[in-house]
């Protein structure tokens, strides 16, 4: 078993677990029961966790995985707690409102975690699917296990794609096409055929081999590591990663009013609850 690097400064977080593991940080979404829905909360934990881990010099780099059986289902589309911190934290009215708040919450969050100056790596196993495949895409490193599924089903629920859009450059655009226009889930053997993974490994594995490359990374210089990340990062954006992903979260957007009207989106959705919001979604699909 693998000793972890003890620390007296080890932040506390509601939703999220913080293990050191000498020069390796791994970063735990700890929701299993609600197979790591991602709320508010543990947006900005997130957020909060990787300007840490970005910060601490003894960390070179960064594990994110999920508790439980899921790597993440997405966001929390009504929990329990998920709609009372709506109540207390509610978003600004109008679609002006809906611009900010989305934008603050899901783009550019993951655009952050996207450029986090030191290697990432997920560590994804079951579900890995709408925002849960945005946090995994931002990592410069997938490890699947061999049950690990990714979706983006945002077209049969009556949206254009999620908020960070990165699908056309992670499949190559004919695949991307495909799996948006389906919904269709992609298996963890295929997702590695186009790209999207970087290793399959058996699921009873996939903690130590996804530790072992950690820590084989960590063993490099950790400025070369950076300006070795920079230069890939900036090549993309010469290229119109950047550009593009902000335009697609415009036409992301422009799909919010007719969500609406389909019902498949607001606060009064999500009120409801998340059975009753994802059965709704699921026969907007048809």
């Amino acid at each position: 078993m693998e000793s972890k690097t003890p620390s007296f400064e080890t932040p506390s977080f509601k939703t999220l677990l913080w293990e050191r593991f000498d020069a390796v940080l791994r970063i735990t979404a700890n929701r299993p029961e609600a197979l790591n829905a991602q709320s508010r909360v543990m947006i900005f934990e997130l957020d909060e966790a990787f300007r840490l881990a970005a910060e601490d010099p003894e960390i070179r780099v960064i594990i994110v995985a999920g508790a439980g059986k899921h790597f993440s289902a997405g966001h929390d589309l009504g929990t329990p707690e998920e709609i009372e911190d709506q109540k207390k934290n509610p978003p600004p009215p109008g679609f002006a409102g809906d611009l900010a708040h989305l934008s603050r919450l899901y783009l550019e969050t993951t655009l952050r975690w996207r450029d986090v100056p030191k290697p990432t790596i997920a560590q994804v196993q079951g579900y890995c699917i709408m925002g849960g495949l945005m946090l995994a895409a931002a990592c410069d490193i997938i490890v699947a296990s061999e049950d690990a599924q990714f979706a983006d089903r945002s077209v049969r629920w009556g949206g254009a794609h999620v908020q960070y859009f990165s699908m056309p450059w992670d499949l190559g655009p004919r695949k991307a096409k495909e799996y948006l226009f389906t919904g269709d889930y992609i298996d963890a053997r295929a997702a590695e055929a186009a790209g999207l993974v970087n290793r399959v490994v058996p699921r009873n594995a996939l903690e130590a081999e996804t530790l072992a490359l950690a820590r084989k990374i960590a063993a490099n210089d950790p400025f070369a590591l950076k300006l070795a990340k920079a230069s890939i990062n900036e090549m993309l954006d010469a290229q119109g990663q950047r550009q593009s992903f902000e335009g697609a979260f415009k036409n992301y957007m422009l799909t919010i009013p007719h969500r609406r009207d389909l019902g498949t989106f607001g606060t009064d959705v999500t009120a409801k609850g998340a059975k009753d919001r994802i059965k709704k979604l699921n026969k907007t699909g048809g």
